[in-house]
């Protein structure tokens, strides 16, 4: 019976992955199958089920977009208008740039902005605030050039969900999408959470010793201006039944037509374990022929994962309560669901032997606004680390996720500028090199986002 068997796998990786408490969901043929594992709280206790809330992070971009949608089938917003119709104060590092991007560039992340602005904590934390800080912002591609996943380019487009209906973001989300899809479990804010079971994230320190994480979500309470790219909160039943709503008819909320073209692709990914392309929000996979759509979310000690394959009418929901150890585990799962649920098995990819000259090149310093990335060899290997950035976890009063130490990365066959990570928290994750017109390298993709190499810069 699949159901006894899917609580047997998910209380073997749990066990075996250190994970305090997962929650899973299958949809199969209109049935839903739901297995869950540990607890809410090492400190307090309680069984993990299908009504628990784990924090979503970027899973939570998913019901923006809907929503964002919605206001398209009203016509109440164009995606190809530039963002400045609808939020004229927008000003960014370029000011070409500000005039061109268009809704759809934030909802496709390719509008060039970094990845986010980082919440000190202080000033207005609103999602106005956030736009009045984004010329702060480096941008890294023009607009439309190329896909780099960009939180501060869904909380842009909270803005815009704003200022079209006159509402607090939140509200809105709840008037277009989560009270008409009937999820009364999906919510903003930790007033809403604490009146519900939910689920504490943790950390594992470098001594293996878990730790509660603090803040509770990937930010700060009160930082609002996050709340469309991370701020969701929800549990496996509501995920299900978002699902279903995706699978159906629309419900009433936005037409058919519509809630399909968020899953034509509208720009291709290279070498990236999140998906072959985008849609409209959807990262877009082929799974052995039959179309996937799904979405991720890494918080902090907390992680999501969101697959549906429409064809089947099937999704599978995963949600795991440490970091980084609940990556792995949602992959695991929704591996093990597509396998034994639609016969569809992931092929490995198999990375080349080490290659000093090619590890050579790559060698270095990247970044992005918040984090490092180091590249080193020893002249065996080639390892891959990623971090927040030291003076910004100094400066924070707060704890936040730990580093991924230096793991084992190997190229790919093929231009030899694709790669895979083969070891650690990151394992699986695929991405490429990126190099100028001289053939040197200049960024690296991980997790659909560009690191640009600091020049002069050696990893530390």
């Amino acid at each position: 019976m699949l159901q006894n068997k899917l609580s047997e796998f998910v209380t073997t990786q749990a066990t075996e992955l250190g994970v305090p408490g997962v929650a899973v969901g299958v949809l199969l043929d209109g049935q839903e199958i739901y297995a869950s594992h540990g607890v809410t709280s090492l400190a307090d206790p309680s069984p993990v089920d299908e009504k628990t809330l784990f924090h979503l992070a970027s899973v939570s971009k998913t019901f923006t977009a809907t929503a964002l949608m919605r206001l398209v089938a009203e016509g109440k917003v164009d995606l190809d208008a530039p963002v400045r119709r609808y939020v004229p104060e927008l000003k960014l590092a370029d000011e070409q740039a500000a005039a061109q991007i268009t809704v759809l560039n934030l909802l496709n992340h390719t509008a060039g902005l970094d990845w986010n602005l980082i919440d000190d904590g202080e000033g207005d934390r609103s999602l106005a605030g956030l736009v009045a800080k984004l010329s702060e912002l480096p941008l890294i591609a023009r607009p439309g050039a190329r896909a780099s996943y960009s939180q501060a380019g869904y909380n842009l487009a909270g803005r815009v969900v704003e200022k079209v209906t006159g509402l607090p973001f939140e509200q809105a989300m709840a008037s277009l999408v989560l009270e008409p899809v009937g999820l009364s479990d999906t919510v903003y804010g930790l007033a809403e959470v604490m009146v519900r079971k939910f689920a504490v994230g943790y950390n594992r320190g470098d001594d293996g010793e878990l730790r509660a994480a603090r803040p509770w979500g990937a930010f700060r309470e009160g930082a609002r201006g996050d709340n469309p790219g991370g701020g969701l909160a929800s549990s496996v039943s509501d995920l299900l039944r978002w699902a279903r709503f995706q699978l159906g008819d629309g419900e009433g909320v936005l037409p058919v037509a519509e809630l399909h073209r968020m899953r034509e692709q509208t720009v291709a990914l290279r070498a990236s374990t999140l998906g072959d392309g985008f849609g409209i929000c959807w990262f877009l996979h082929d799974l052995d022929g039959l179309q996937g759509i799904g979405h991720g979310g890494s918080g902090n000690g907390q992680f999501a994962e969101l697959l549906i394959v429409p064809e089947r009418n099937f999704a599978v929901v995963s949600l795991a309560n440490v970091g980084p150890d609940g990556y792995p585990f949602n992959q695991s799962v929704v591996r093990w669901a597509l396998e034994h649920c639609l016969g569809v098995v992931e092929k490995t990819a198999e990375p080349l032997p080490y290659d000093a000259e090619k590890a050579q090149q790559v060698v270095g310093r990247y970044d992005i606004d918040a984090m490092n990335l180091d590249l080193a060899t020893d002249g065996t290997r080639l390892t891959l680390a990623v971090g927040i950035k030291p003076e910004i976890r100094e400066a924070s009063d707060e704890e936040m996720p730990p580093d991924y130490p230096a793991a084992a990365i190997g190229f790919l066959p093929g231009d030899g500028d694709e790669y895979l990570v083969t070891e650690g928290g990151l394992k699986g994750q695929r991405g490429y090199f990126s190099r100028d017109a001289d053939g040197t390298i200049t960024g690296i993709d991980l997790a659909g986002r560009l690191f640009n190499r600091i020049p002069g810069a050696s990893a530390s």
